[in-house]
């Protein structure tokens, strides 16, 4: 089976992110960027916004809108449902699976080599996480990988190089048009500064027509947008960009070491990501020496280029995983050749821990899951099930393994082990949904039986207006009075009104209390219970 496998290294990858992503594509709670992707991509389908995009009726510059038009055209063949919606970042996934092996395996010439760093990227955690935390990233960074590849192509060919000038400079512009300047920061430049390390820039003279083409290829393709949003509503462009540029200085401030423990963004291979940065150990242990060296400095680099930032959030870390993977399957080759040879305990001991916790985990899992869900489990025993045999199935097989010492087999089905997760166990996620959970995807249609008009204050969340269905018309709030619509009688979603609020709004309306929407999956005694999920329905009657 294995060696069909790596005989097929990108139709078994793409299979694998197929199986563990698409069952259960639409089942996770959609995220406020999510949303904000989503009601952008609904607005462009109903209202025809493909250009000047909008979300809830209002100028949304803030991203580029290449994500949110694959969404959209998705959206238009499947219909506007989370699954559709989610869709185009599967394929992105299996885009950037596909050419961290194609990279690798220029590097490295090495077909099983280069299968076990696109596995270790593709099963990464913040891969898989970013897809629904961030939406955009994926496609940025995916894209960003296609350049990458074939820029890699163009510096070390030394003819027939224009095929690769073309794509590079297509993708880094789509790369452009999908997060702005992000990936060439955070993915891009390490890379050069990595490569110039390491390879240097040999033979480059006949080359810089060619870099100047992807240069300005990519500016056309990837700026075209901004130009035209600039010229067609420039005021509004203006502040949405003074307003996210002072955003990197000011917002989210973090210590230049915040991203000190990046590793454990890989999740499952936290630990052999640690150990493949231990430069000292692994340089002598290494086939590759040179591609070992570069896929190193393009990890640092990448990491200090971020932490140089003020603004620093967790989820910006994602590029970094990309060669961070390619770093790690260094160390996973050297145990798949030599781990059943080594006495050394020093570097027994962490394989042991770390496929022997990953074993512990599945072996543990139907206990861990009982435990916390005990009393929600009604309904989903037979689900419960099947996951709980699946996952302990293969922790027992890891252990198994473990005690042969075949690290091939024991990486594999750690591969295996993530993606039943996705396919076995994500739809215990719907046993979480607490009994406050009150889904606003009924007050549409109410509302139209009623031939009301819903309106919204500008505190209604991205989440409750998608789930809503449609456009809120904002309700502002000036010099401490709302402006109400003309409406005679009109539906209001906003937060719980003060006892001023209603003392002077029962001045001029009957206001009758309908119910309150909270979208929490977290019970009320948690401290990830968020009001901003919360919001109350009136029924507004002039007097």
């Amino acid at each position: 089976m294995i060696k069909i496998i790596e005989k097929h290294p990108i139709i078994a990858l793409c299979a694998l992110i197929a199986l563990m992503l698409l069952p259960n594509l639409h089942v996770m709670q959609v995220t406020i960027m999510e949303a904000r992707n989503f009601i952008t991509a609904r607005e462009m389908l109903v209202d025809n916004h493909w250009l000047l995009t909008t979300m809830n009726g209002e100028a949304r510059y803030e991203k580029p809108p290449l994500p949110t038009w694959l969404s959209a055209i998705s959206a238009s063949i499947f219909g506007i449902q989370v699954y559709a919606l989610r869709l185009p970042t599967v394929f992105m996934i299996m885009v950037l699976g596909i050419y961290v092996y194609k990279l690798s395996l220029s590097l490295l010439e090495d077909k099983e080599h280069s299968f076990v760093n696109a596995c270790i990227a593709v099963t990464a955690f913040y891969t898989v996480g970013i897809t629904i935390e961030a939406p955009w990233d994926i496609y940025a960074h995916g894209f960003m990988m296609v350049a990458i590849y074939h820029l890699y192509q163009l510096f070390q060919k030394q003819s027939n190089f224009w095929s690769h000038t073309l794509l590079s400079g297509l993708f880094l512009g789509f790369s452009f048009l999908s997060k702005g300047p992000v990936s060439l920061y955070a993915l891009f430049l390490p890379f050069i500064l990595a490569y110039a390390s390491t390879f240097k820039f040999k033979n480059f003279r006949p080359k810089v027509f060619s870099v100047v083409s992807v240069i300005l290829l990519m500016l056309c393709v990837g700026g075209w947008w901004f130009i035209y949003v600039r010229v067609m509503d420039p005021e509004t462009f203006t502040h949405i960009t003074q307003k996210e540029t002072s955003n990197w200085g000011s917002y989210n401030i973090r210590p230049f070491y915040y991203y000190w423990s990046f590793f454990t963004q890989s999740g499952i291979w936290t630990i052999p990501a640690f150990i493949s940065l231990l430069y000292p150990y692994l340089k002598p242990r290494v086939k590759h020496l040179k591609a070992y060296r570069f896929s190193f400095y393009w990890t640092l680099f990448a990491v200090v280029l971020l932490s140089l930032i003020p603004e620093k959030k967790s989820r910006y870390l994602m590029p970094v995983l990309i060669p961070l993977a390619i770093n790690t399957g260094f160390y996973i080759d050297y145990l798949i050749r030599h781990f059943k040879t080594l006495k050394n305990k020093k570097e027994t001991i962490p394989v042991f821990f770390n496929f022997g916790l990953i074993a512990a985990i599945g072996i543990a899992f139907p206990l861990i899951i009982y435990l916390n869900l005990k009393d929600q489990l009604h309904g989903y025993w037979i689900t419960f099930s099947v996951a709980s045999v699946i996952l302990m199935s293969i922790g027992v097989c890891i252990l198994y393994y473990l005690k042969q010492r075949a690290i091939k087999t024991i990486f594999y089905l750690t591969v295996i082990f993530y993606a039943s997760i996705f396919i076995v166990a994500l739809p215990l996620y719907k046993a979480l949904i607490p009994e406050h959970y009150y889904d606003i995807t009924t007050l549409k249609p109410e509302a139209e039986a009623a031939e009301l008009n819903v309106y919204g204050t500008d505190n209604v969340s991205p989440e409750m207006i998608w789930l809503y269905g449609d456009k809120l018309p904002n309700i502002t709030l000036e010099n401490g009075k709302f402006q109400f619509p003309k409406d005679k009688r009109f539906g209001l979603l906003t937060k719980p009104f003060t006892a001023d609020e209603l003392q002077h709004i029962s001045t001029f309306y009957t206001v009758d209390f309908v119910r309150t929407y909270d979208i929490n999956i977290a019970n009320k005694s948690s401290r990830k219970h968020n009001s901003r999920l919360i919001d109350s329905y009136y029924i507004l009657t002039k007097k």
